[in-house]
């Protein structure tokens, strides 16, 4: 039991109050019993007692990014360089006691041979960040685009290895992977018995599985044994510093001295079926580690445990390039001695409460407190603490939307902007990053585009008071995204907010250009340009001369794109079209047409929608709209193959239908039914065929 601190406050007479001596059964679902049913369920969710996750960091990514970009030997001391301060320091280089708080004039003092790497930055008159002698962060703006492109490769990767698993990127550097279900398939195929329950089985689905085999661990990675050996608080802060709180290129540590599989052994006794999930989760993990290794040249840190939290904090157990298990036996004995203000969100002012509250520093200090004693003190909503200092996490692994709905482009200025005219400068630096990052997006899905362009700005006044502001403008759409067509619409919107001229009454400390609003276009429609794109004079004049009665139906029923109806012939018979695009070959006829197996007649496109290919080699500047056009095309073919059927569907009706019985309305009425019996309708009417030829 913790001793009670001396302070001048009194104590309170709730002080001691829940806080009973902490025991195993505190971690009384370590070792559930595994059953069955369990193995042969489809629901795999958190509470799943085979559940595997795992995190996998990068090592020191931004060096690494620069160490392979130059070409450089990964065992020289390298830092990558922001201004005066250091943003990542590889492996080799923290070895001379380098890390990231130390400035760049002192890293050189500790290590003459250091190799040192400026951050890519933007400048105005740039399309593109570079490599620039002797960056001004009074004119220059840093990039991260580089490091964002290679740690999509690394997501990739995570994601062929892994088909069946989930991956949720955790930041820049890092991502979570859950391996629950690719294990199980694995588990069922490598132990066929476990698929069928036994006939003498005493509960049927709800009997346990049979004992486990042994596990060879040695090959797999680290294993955090289950009684480790005794550390001074001193070490055990350092081992775990940063751990479960990490952010990118924050790991100062080299934890490579540990013992790989210390107290594994004493252990085979206690081996349980998700200790068998482990492993082969670990087998997976491996390859896949070896292939970013291999194809990037990348090497990366792993944690494997039951749920997000260990596994992010295991992840920091031993680096680099290596990979820790944390078995449910050994999570008691490896989170007591833990200092909990290093957990995530235990950290800040929630943390400092709870340690001056109980006068505690370590999580096995914290297990003493009950749960009504912290809801009491702490709300409702403290059960999170509860359970997480008890290894407890049921939080998902959830693959984040392909698609960002924004983007953003900020600049701190250190020398502020007092004058109108100056806002210009930076504004064209940040259009640069903003159309490098859309180009990119678009060149992986074409039918992206942002609805609006947003303007923000900090303004600082004398008395220290701060304000922000924003303007906002719709981003037409057009067909090259240039550094000027960015520019225009942010120099638009800063002559809005702040003026063409003339000084400021108050400083400007913060600029910031964003894309909102980012969507990608639906199914169907048809391209962007083909809406802003007026049809020929000849097409509006026989559109225009063309019989009602011999427009299709969607034409009726609705305005829609010419590109998603069928073209008019005689007594409704779809035919090809008289604007038929004279493509370059056979091959694209299929591009912009389908062949109608019932009426044998080829169903062409409208000539707006087709013509965007047709002859293009000519003009460089339609590459990068003709994935656009495709895709687009794609979808509105898909459209007017459904409406065509839908048209011998409605013939088949007509044609099925009793001539003397009467017809029924297919439309809802807006009157109240009637008992006074109907005229019968005339034979030889349309039925069904000609009320979709009337409006």
């Amino acid at each position: 039991m913790a001793t009670p601190r001396t302070s001048s406050r009194p104590v309170s007479k709730s002080y001691w109050k829940g806080k009973d001596k902490a025991n195993e059964n505190v971690f009384d679902d370590l070792n559930p019993t595994i059953t069955y049913r369990h193995l042969l369920s489809n629901n795999l969710g958190p509470r799943d007692p085979l559940r595997v996750i795992a995190l996998c960091d990068s090592d020191a990514f931004y060096a690494a990014c620069e160490q392979v970009r130059l070409g450089i030997d990964p065992a020289l001391p390298l830092v990558v360089q922001q201004w005066d301060s250091l943003i990542a320091v590889n492996y080799p280089a923290r070895k001379y006691g380098i890390s990231r708080m130390d400035k760049i004039r002192d890293a050189k003092q500790r290590c003459p041979e250091l190799v040192v790497v400026h951050v890519a930055t933007y400048k105005e008159g740039e399309a593109e960040p570079g490599y620039w002698e002797n960056p001004d962060t009074l004119t220059h703006k840093v990039s991260l685009d580089h490091y964002r492109r290679e740690s999509m490769k690394v997501i990739q990767l995570f994601k062929d290895g892994l088909p069946n698993g989930e991956v949720e990127k955790a930041s820049i550097d890092e991502a979570f992977i859950d391996f629950t279900r690719p294990v199980r398939a694995e588990l069922l195929k490598r132990y066929p018995y476990l698929a069928t329950v036994p006939p003498d089985a005493p509960s049927g689905l709800d009997s346990p599985l049979p004992q486990p085999p042994p596990i060879p661990w040695n090959e797999l990675g680290t294993v955090v044994p289950v009684h480790p050996p005794k550390e001074t608080p001193e070490e055990t802060s350092a081992s775990l510093d940063g751990a479960g709180v990490t952010t990118a290129e924050n790991e100062i540590e080299d934890d490579s001295t540990r013992d790989d599989d210390e107290g594994v052994q004493e252990d085979d006794d206690l081996t349980t079926w998700h200790d068998v999930a482990l492993s082969i989760a670990a087998e997976i993990m491996l390859r896949i580690r070896e292939d970013i290794r291999a194809k990037l040249g990348y090497t990366t840190s792993a944690g494997l445990a039951r749920n997000k939290f260990l596994a992010k904090l295991t992840a920091s157990y031993k680096k680099p390039m290596n990979q820790t298990i944390l078995r449910n036996a050994a999570i008691p004995n490896y989170l007591r001695p833990l200092p909990f203000q290093k957990i995530r969100f235990l950290g800040g002012k929630l943390g400092k409460a709870l340690a001056e509250e109980y006068d505690v520093s370590t999580v096995g200090d914290l297990l003493t407190i009950n749960l009504d004693e912290m809801q009491r003190k702490f709300g409702e909503e403290s059960i999170w603490v509860y359970e997480i200092l008890r290894g407890i996490d049921r939080s998902e692994v959830k693959e984040k939307a392909a698609v960002n709905k924004s983007m953003l482009a900020s600049k701190n200025l250190p020398q502020p902007i007092t004058k109108a005219t100056q806002g210009h400068h930076w504004i064209r630096v940040l259009a640069a990053e903003l159309a490098l990052r859309l180009n990119e997006a678009r060149e992986a899905n074409p039918a992206l585009w942002p609805k609006t362009i947003v303007l923000h700005i900090r303004q600082d006044y004398n008395g220290g008071y701060d304000a922000f502001k924003s303007k906002q403008t719709p981003f037409p759409f057009v067909k090259n995204v240039t550094v000027d067509v960015i520019s225009s619409f942010g120099d638009k919107l800063w002559k809005e907010l702040i003026g063409a001229s003339g000084s400021l009454p108050f400083k400007i400390s913060n600029v910031q250009l964003s894309f909102s609003g980012i969507g990608i276009m639906e199914a169907g429609q048809r391209t962007i340009e083909g809406f802003l794109t007026s049809k020929p004079p000849s097409e509006v004049q026989s559109e225009t001369n063309a019989p009602t009665a011999q427009k299709p139906t969607s034409a009726l029923k609705r305005k829609r794109s010419p590109s998603a109806t069928p073209h008019p012939g005689p007594s409704h018979t779809p035919v090809a079209s008289p604007h038929r695009p004279k493509a370059k070959d056979q091959r694209n006829v299929e591009k912009y047409s389908f062949l109608c197996e019932k009426c044998r007649q080829r169903i062409w496109l409208n000539d707006t929608d087709s013509a965007a290919d047709v002859d293009t080699d000519g003009d460089g500047g339609q590459d990068s709209t003709r994935a656009l056009d495709d895709a687009i095309r794609a979808d509105a073919l898909a459209v007017l193959r459904v409406e065509h059927a839908d048209y011998h569907f409605a013939q088949e009706l007509a044609a099925s239908a009793d001539t003397d019985a009467p017809k029924r309305i297919i439309r809802p009425s807006d009157r109240p039914t009637s008992t006074v019996k109907k005229k019968k309708q005339k034979s030889g009417d349309g039925g069904i065929a000609k009320f979709f030829s009337k409006r």
